[in-house]
């Protein structure tokens, strides 16, 4: 690890399909570029299965191409220098037959992919990587895969410092209970919105150690996030909200650093002394 706390250093933000770096860590990525640090975005797929209308892709266009260049240009509005594919394909979510099919990352040899990132860690000598947390965030084979792939690479890439990119369970609770508590003017059905008990996405307040303040850089976030438009379009639950609304509820992205110790409350991913 370099001694200059003052130099710019790198961070590569592994995930699974375009769209995910600005949904999980489009503020942190946006964050670290403006503050003049390198970012490298890799991804494992193209994110081939997503949904999209039909009519939208042009002639002979697939999905995949045309995900990749969503993904250029949020990667330009994000301020990241590179964006890097691992070449495997979307396993779709879990219990479909693409979790199934060769090539697919779900079913890749994890020693393999991990040597892919490796080499990239090694390349751009990454003082950084994020990753996700162990059950991917909501369970979604490909998205668990990135946290057993992450943590594998950057053993064999000696990289120092790794977060595992994830939601604040108990703030996503209250932030249901509001919404249910606003159901009596009949903004939101109460049905829809679901037990906060029962809420299994992200991960509980008192293991994350990393809290970092994005909110300078939210509406970077959206607009990286508008780049996107065969996946997330203005009906989408991201664009849906107001920017008001929006600004709120993203202005925070949490991480867990591994091998943190015990009770650590940091509020950026790069050393500050």
């Amino acid at each position: 690890m370099r001694d200059d706390l003052d130099v710019p250093r790198t961070l590569v933000s592994f995930h699974a399909h375009p769209d995910d770096e600005a949904i999980q860590t489009g503020g942190t990525i946006a964050r670290a570029s403006a503050e003049g640090h390198r970012v490298v975005l890799v991804f494992a797929t193209r994110g081939e299965n997503g949904e999209v209308d039909d009519g939208f892709l042009g002639d002979g266009e697939t999905l995949g191409e045309r995900r990749v260049a969503e993904t250029e240009a949020a990667a330009s509005v994000l301020g990241a220098s590179r964006v890097a594919f691992l070449g495997y394909t979307d396993s779709g979510m879990a219990g479909t037959p693409e979790n199934d099919v060769d090539g697919s990352f779900w079913q890749a040899d994890t020693e393999e992919a991990a040597g892919r990132l490796a080499a990239i860690l090694r390349e751009e000598d990454a003082e950084v990587l994020t990753v996700y947390d162990d059950h991917g965030g909501y369970d979604h084979p490909d998205h668990i895969q990135v946290h057993r792939v992450g943590i594998r690479a950057a053993e064999i890439a000696d990289t120092p410092r790794v977060y595992e990119a994830t939601m604040n369970r108990d703030e996503i609770k209250r932030f249901m209970v509001e919404l249910s508590d606003d159901a009596e003017s009949g903004s939101v059905a109460r049905e829809e919105l679901g037990d906060p008990e029962e809420l299994t996405m992200g991960m509980p307040a008192e293991v994350i150690t990393t809290s970092v303040d994005v909110s300078e850089y939210v509406d970077t976030k959206r607009k990286a996030l508008t780049e996107h438009r065969s996946q997330v379009d203005e009906a989408s639950f991201f664009l849906s909200m107001s920017e008001e609304h929006f600004r709120l509820v993203f202005r925070t992205e949490w991480f867990i650093r591994r091998g943190a110790p015990a009770g650590t409350d940091e509020d950026w991913i790069f050393p500050t002394s």
